[in-house]
């Protein structure tokens, strides 16, 4: 543990529920790791974390095992993880570095395979350039970040773009596993009374909203959130939930060669997935590992019931709809207690 993993653990609040490794899980953890160094089948790899550099590992991934590939590489920004720093460069060299890693992967998915990259507006057409070399672009999703300081000489920064590719038209997709579920604050009715597009119910009127590329019900991971790490860039699990619902079918698998934290892999355990990841830092590949661990006592993802996803700050609505229901009992309790 660095230094300032150090002083972080002993600064937390009592309240602070963020994800850390104590020195006597390390053994364990580090024992499911993953490492290739030779040419590895499908079998050595599903559900599987790679402790290793994607430039030395991906060569050695066998063609086409990847139903969905969900990346999420650095940023072109300033940015240091765990003491590694990345450095912000030239547009173009950006671009370069984008699709020195891009062209690799291309191989490995699957002619029905979808794809999904996470960018800022900074490295957007970077992304888009080498995406579109390699894969049919489909989409652009941009969502909402709710946190982020305020500056006195720009726009404050509170979005981020997530680029969507397929690899034919083959490739999966699913918009009625990602419906949003919103309160109904006008309630039209049709001539005979019953409403029209949405559903009354004893706990409230709702309406179930087809998914757009504009996501504004995204809540980024912090200190009260069981999910939190302290990776600087780490994905909310609803996000991603929602593209691994959309974009792939139960037991498929989802790769992600920049794996960070785990969400990717966490998220795709909790939803009857497969997963494979490749990170290159030992800290975050233990706690990938022991975020995985937890996801086997419990697939709860927050804001998302089991059937459709809930706006932001709604766990009043979540709880009354919930009973009855055991996958929403426990959404409901892994949502509150987040909020303690």
């Amino acid at each position: 543990m660095s230094y300032d993993q150090e002083v972080m653990k002993h600064e937390r609040g009592p309240m602070n529920r963020t994800l850390t490794i104590e020195d006597r899980e390390r053994d364990l953890l580090g024992s499911r790791l993953q490492t290739v160094n030779t040419p590895e089948g499908l079998e050595h790899l599903k559900n599987k974390v790679i402790f290793g550099d994607l430039f030395k590992c991906v060569d050695l991934l066998p063609d086409h095992f990847v139903d969905l590939l969900i990346i999420d590489p650095p940023y072109n920004l300033d940015k240091i993880y765990n003491g590694n720093s990345f450095r912000k460069m030239q547009p173009n060299e950006y671009t370069a570095w984008v699709e020195s890693w891009m062209v690799k992967l291309v191989r490995t998915v699957k002619p029905s395979g979808s794809i999904y990259v996470c960018c800022d507006w900074q490295s957007s057409f970077a992304i888009y350039e080498a995406l579109s070399k390699y894969f049919i672009v489909k989409n652009r999703i941009t969502w909402e970040r709710e946190k982020g300081r305020g500056s006195r000489t720009n726009w404050k920064n509170c979005s981020e773009d997530i680029w969507y590719a397929v690899a034919s038209k083959e490739a999966t997709f699913h918009p009625d596993r990602v419906m949003t579920k919103r309160k109904v604050l006008a309630p039209y009715r049709h001539a005979n009374g019953a409403p029209k597009d949405w559903n009354e119910t004893e706990a409230g009127n709702y309406r179930l909203t087809h998914p757009s590329n504009l996501w504004t019900d995204i809540t980024v991971p912090f200190w009260s959130m069981p999910e939190n790490t302290d990776h600087p860039a780490q994905k909310p699990e609803k996000l991603i939930a929602k593209l691994i619902l959309a974009s792939s079918n139960p037991s498929d698998l989802v790769f992600d060669p920049f794996l960070g934290s785990g969400t990717t892999a966490v998220v795709a355990k909790k939803l009857g997935r497969m997963y494979c990841g490749i990170e290159i830092d030992h800290e975050y590949c233990l706690l990938a590992e022991k975020r995985l661990e937890l996801a086997s006592r419990s697939s709860a993802i927050q804001g998302y019931d089991g059937e459709t996803f809930w706006e932001r700050n709604s766990l009043g609505e979540q709880r009354r709809l919930s009973r009855g229901s055991a996958v929403g009992r426990d959404a409901a309790k892994h949502t509150q207690e987040s909020l303690l």
